[in-house]
């Protein structure tokens, strides 16, 4: 497992082009040159879609597209931000006094979140200033946890700056509660993929306490992405908090059928452990103890034995407290199965049979079609999307990131690559309406990327 601090590396900047034109703009916008920079990747979660807030373990691997932090500290106390894509608008603030507003989920709040963090673990009551220029590759709002990256760039920035020492595992720790400044109630698998990602392999992440195991995926196949360019932001919407409400509701409600003492139970996993049965199991007591009819509020008061004003007060978050109905039976058994279908994904790697292919591929289709049916967290697009990678050679294909648009991942045996790139295109991006930009067609096969890094010029 990986304890250290994020690499620091030592850089020609003149012999990266990107890092070169990061530093020309930066000269440009500030009239100065960086200190240094900082790099966190995307992500793609191979398997294991919304069960990393309800404790199960994920597979995700960092993607090579990522975003780059060029920084200069000042002596003033101010944050000045700016952004190479000119759709974001530069932003300035004391950096004495972090405001962040969740009504509007802006992209420097994403980066107020990450440096709050760290600002807050070390018990600061004020940060020097700094001017920071911002350059991303990943497509926003895709599921490939572009919100995520900027969020933990910042806290290596933030770190960086101050000059402090932190491991990865803690970094991971810290940018993961911190994203919930901005409203997202996320479990912490985007965090912890950008800052212990390893080049060339995946990640079986654990949580509680949080560990990375390796996982080497086929040599005969590749993970290709591709964006539906339906775009979606998970603090902009209700449907995330929502699904993370419904998780916990239903771990209270089957914590209550089991006899255990439902109100300390937060999670799915928490019912299982206390139990001590499998995760099989645990999808027959979920049949046994939940009805597949949805849960008014008022019938989940009678289930547990109190109030309205309690069920507000006490178990619903804000941005809960007027939904009417909650599907607790639905998300209970997706979160169960899904839980499994990570541990035989990562078996199946370990052990290799001449069909692994083909075996990773059918656990992916199972997992879409749960997240369509069961979670309800796809939408039409990506419905079509999936349908039509299957049809050109992916032997498995799903989405991946929280949902409801952003990108599909399908696995695909390499021989097939050049051939199934050329059919998905001409099937699904030149079928779009042309007014959508070129940039948005993302479809790309890509391999485990490194994570997070600090960058020092030579």
């Amino acid at each position: 497992m990986a304890t250290e601090s994020p690499a620091t590396r030592r850089v020609q900047v003149a012999e990266h082009p990107r890092l070169l034109k990061l530093k020309e703009m930066f000269n440009s916008k500030f009239g100065s040159i960086p200190k240094f920079y900082v790099r966190a990747p995307g992500r793609v979660n191979l398997i294991g879609e919304h069960v990393d807030y309800c404790g199960y373990s994920v597979l995700p691997m960092a993607v090579e597209q990522d975003l780059l932090i060029a920084v200069e500290p000042v002596k003033t106390c101010t944050l000045q931000l700016a952004n190479t894509n000119p759709l974001y608008p530069d932003f300035s603030t004391s950096a004495t006094t972090i405001q962040i507003d969740k009504t509007k989920p802006l992209w420097h709040n994403y980066f107020l979140c990450g440096l709050k963090g760290i600002q807050e673990h070390f018990g600061l009551s004020n940060l020097t200033g700094m001017n920071c220029l911002v350059d991303g590759n990943i497509p926003p709002s895709s599921g490939l946890s572009s919100s995520s990256a900027l969020v933990c760039c910042a806290g290596l920035v933030t770190l960086t700056v101050l000059g402090m020492n932190l491991s990865k595992v803690e970094l991971a720790e810290i940018c993961a509660k911190s994203e919930r400044y901005i409203g997202t109630e996320g479990g912490g698998m985007d965090q912890s993929i950008s800052f212990l990602a390893e080049e060339g392999t995946a990640k079986l992440i654990e949580f509680s306490p949080l560990r990375a195991t390796n996982v080497n995926l086929p040599s005969g196949a590749v993970f290709v992405i591709a964006n539906s360019c339906v775009e979606m932001n998970k603090a902009a919407t209700s449907h995330f908090n929502i699904r993370v409400m419904e998780c916990r509701l239903a771990a209270k409600l089957l914590a209550k059928y089991k006899s255990l003492q439902w109100d300390k139970v937060l999670q799915l996993e928490e019912v299982q452990a206390k139990l001590g049965i499998s995760l099989e199991e645990m999808l027959l007591v979920t049949e046994d103890a939940l009805h597949p009819e949805p849960y008014s509020p008022e019938e989940i008061c009678r289930c547990l034995g109190i109030t309205l004003e309690e069920l507000r007060t006490q178990i619903l978050s804000p941005n809960t407290h007027d939904v009417l109905i909650f599907k607790l039976y639905q998300r209970a058994k997706h979160v169960y199965s899904e839980a499994a279908r990570v541990l035989q994904f990562k078996k199946i790697c370990e052990e290799a049979p001449e069909n692994t292919v083909q075996l990773l591929g059918e656990l992916m289709n199972q997992s879409h079609m749960s997240c369509r049916d069961m979670y309800e967290c796809s939408c039409p697009e990506l419905d079509q999307l999936v349908d039509i990678c299957r049809k050109f050679g992916a032997e498995g294909s799903r989405l991946t990131g929280a949902g409801w648009g952003g990108c599909t991942v399908s696995i695909v045996a390499v021989d097939n690559l050049t051939s199934f790139l050329a059919n998905v295109h001409k099937a699904y991006y030149q079928r779009i309406d042309g007014s959508l930009a070129p940039e948005k067609h993302s479809l790309f096969a890509t391999k485990p990327g490194g994570g997070a890094l600090v960058f020092l010029e030579a």
